[in-house]
């Protein structure tokens, strides 16, 4: 069975409002909630509004990180990185953009002494590529980040909005083994793409899956009460065959009951991946 993670903070009541963030100040319970959700991994959130407090950003604080870890039998598997999606890399300028390359670098150096093994780089909503120009630009910052992540042992996975082939030819000019695909189920409904269309294009290069539902022109919901073929999806993974993590990064449930709204999700994944994933024949 592959590996199902949540995405950090949603074992938690939404901060300050905000749907998806670093949870500055009750980090720490995410942990044991999320053993007892039934999940073995977390995926990390490294963004603005959480950087000048985030574990990761200090040595003691990935310290605490993998007591944590050692101490609740949770992995923290990946980052995603919404720093990039508060500071983009497509409308950033000269200098800015240097000193964004920059901390990309410093951010693959402090996942390699946590054990992350990859960051998760949103171009979505406000970090969309957008023009050939943009897109030139992403292609050419990557390949200098590259070696780095090669040095760090730390992939990193494209989740953009682009369309079936047109990520697929992003991804042709970025052939390199620590360069991947994240795909996001409830983003490619939201786009409208098709996603036997999405698996044949760039099928083999996706390293990672956000799991998450909703209804075609709405909001998100629990998962298999939207419009998402998740069993899809799923049935198409498992053809590739695709062996990675599964992260839910799913709607938000009432606040107080983070835990059993988890666990209701994380069931309906599991079932659907054990179907997926049954051997021919049994």
């Amino acid at each position: 069975m592959q590996r199902v993670g949540i995405m950090q903070g949603r074992l938690l009541p939404p901060q300050d409002g905000r749907f998806q963030c670093f949870p500055r100040d009750c980090w720490r319970e995410e942990f044991p909630r999320a053993a007892v959700a039934g999940f073995n991994a977390i995926e990390w959130i490294y963004d603005l509004y959480g950087a000048d407090v985030n574990p990761l950003s200090s040595d003691s604080g990935i310290e605490e990180i993998q007591a944590l870890v050692r101490q609740h039998k949770i992995d923290v598997v990946s980052v995603c990185a919404d720093y990039f999606m508060d500071r983009p890399f497509v409308t950033a300028h000269s200098a800015e953009f240097t000193e964004l390359t920059s901390h990309l670098v410093w951010l693959l150096n402090r996942c390699r002494l946590a054990g992350i093994t990859r960051i998760v780089l949103p171009f979505v909503d406000a970090s969309r590529i957008e023009t050939p120009a943009q897109e030139t630009q992403v292609v050419e910052m990557l390949w200098d980040v590259l070696p780095h992540a090669a040095n760090a042992g730390v992939e990193i996975h494209l989740e953009t909005s682009l369309g079936p082939e047109d990520f697929a030819a992003l991804l042709a000019k970025l052939s390199h083994p620590m360069l991947k695909a994240n795909y996001d189920s409830g983003n490619s409904l939201s786009l409208g793409y098709d996603v036997r269309s999405e698996l044949a294009a760039y099928g083999p290069r996706i390293g990672s899956v956000h799991i998450k539902d909703r209804v075609r022109g709405a909001e998100t919901v629990a998962l298999g009460q939207g419009d998402a073929d998740i069993p899809a999806l799923l049935s198409g993974l498992a053809a590739i065959p695709y062996r990675g993590d599964f992260i839910l990064q799913v709607a938000r449930g009432r606040p107080g009951e983070e835990i059993a709204w988890a666990r209701q999700n994380r069931l309906y994944l599991v079932q659907q991946l054990e179907k997926a994933y049954r051997p021919c024949g049994s």
